[in-house]
């Protein structure tokens, strides 16, 4: 009996959606003290994205980003078989936003599955999705990297020092069988450590506490996230080169047959740590973090995708990706578009 080859899973199209509220570093002064100059300087960042009125979750922002994938991977919502839906931010507690996504977009009944690995999201994602379509399990994969930070952040000086970071936005793509020689995902590793859990966390409500939720907890400010910044931007400018390194070993490449870096949008100055940690030139890493903030498991398929309509990258590129986050976790990729 002949034994059939495994597929090579592939990322045939991508899309991005973000939404037409844009938020200065000027607004943001207005309601905290900081300034444009301290934002920029420590961060990058100079404006962000937020939702327009109250009633746009996470799911609404990856409707788009869905629709402008399928059309670049020449597919219809038909086609698609399984949602993978990674988010920090669901739409609610539960069910997951990849089930409101699903019935959003009127393919009811297929599969969907929500990840909860923050900036890592996506590329843990792309591993599930890897492994599914060369097992033959599914054939067209909707992978969803989808944030609406804006509600959940704190206005005061006692939450500066995240509030600036974050923004709204959503990235998709379809993962299926490649269909070029050569194309596909070369390698993928993934990376956890919860030494660093409480570097960065949102600490209620939680299930471990009687209640949940408490006026205590409101009062310390303990419902809005934390981040321990000096250790968060320590481990990143170590493990993201690390991974990056091992992915490339494993796809046979050197960092000078890397025609794209995406890395996730954390702090410009940490990507350009990164950067020039691997040898890799700002001409073939993507930086937008300056127009739309941290937008978590939403910032690798919202970057590939802009590079991609701006012609940075195309069939046949190879394109590394890394990401380090909430967990902490961390991953690598090796792509051929």
């Amino acid at each position: 009996m002949q034994e059939m080859s495994t597929p090579r899973a592939a990322i045939l199209g991508v899309g991005h959606y973000v939404p037409t509220k844009v938020v200065t570093n000027a607004d943001l002064s207005k309601l905290m003290t900081t300034s444009d100059e301290w934002i920029i300087q420590r961060t990058g960042i100079k404006e962000r994205r937020y939702i327009e009125h109250s009633g746009i979750g996470a799911s609404d922002l990856a409707i788009d980003a869905t629709k402008m994938a399928l059309e670049q991977a020449n597919k219809s919502l038909a086609d698609i078989d399984m949602i993978i839906f990674a988010t920090l931010s669901p739409d609610h507690n539960f069910p997951g936003s990849g089930c409101f996504l699903g019935d959003k977009l009127g393919i009811r009944g297929v599969p969907a599955l929500d990840v909860r690995n923050q900036c890592s999201g996506f590329l843990y994602g792309l591993s599930i999705a890897d492994a599914w379509v060369r097992a033959g399990a599914y054939k067209n994969i909707l992978l969803v990297g989808s944030e609406v930070h804006s509600t959940g952040v704190e206005f005061t000086d006692r939450g500066r020092d995240v509030a600036v970071l974050f923004g709204d936005g959503a990235g998709a793509a379809i993962i299926g069988p490649a269909t070029e020689e050569g194309q596909g995902i070369k390698s993928i590793r993934l990376h956890a450590d919860g030494s660093g859990a409480k570097d960065l966390w949102l600490e209620a409500p939680a299930s471990n506490h009687i209640p949940r939720m408490s006026h205590e907890m409101i009062d310390a400010g303990k419902h809005f996230p934390a981040m321990n910044g000096k250790q968060v931007f320590r481990w990143a400018t170590e493990k993201m080169p690390e991974v990056s390194r091992e992915v490339l070993a494993d796809a046979g490449l050197t960092t000078d047959q890397v025609d794209l870096f995406v890395p996730h949008q954390a702090n410009l100055r940490i990507n350009q740590f990164v950067g020039g940690k691997l040898g890799i030139p700002d001409s073939k890493t993507v930086h937008n973090i300056e127009k739309y903030g941290n937008t978590t498991a939403a910032t690798i398929p919202l970057g590939l995708s802009e590079a991609w309509r701006e012609g940075r990258c195309k069939r046949g590129s190879n394109v590394l990706l890394a990401a380090f986050g909430s967990g902490y976790t961390w991953g690598g990729a090796v792509v051929t578009l």
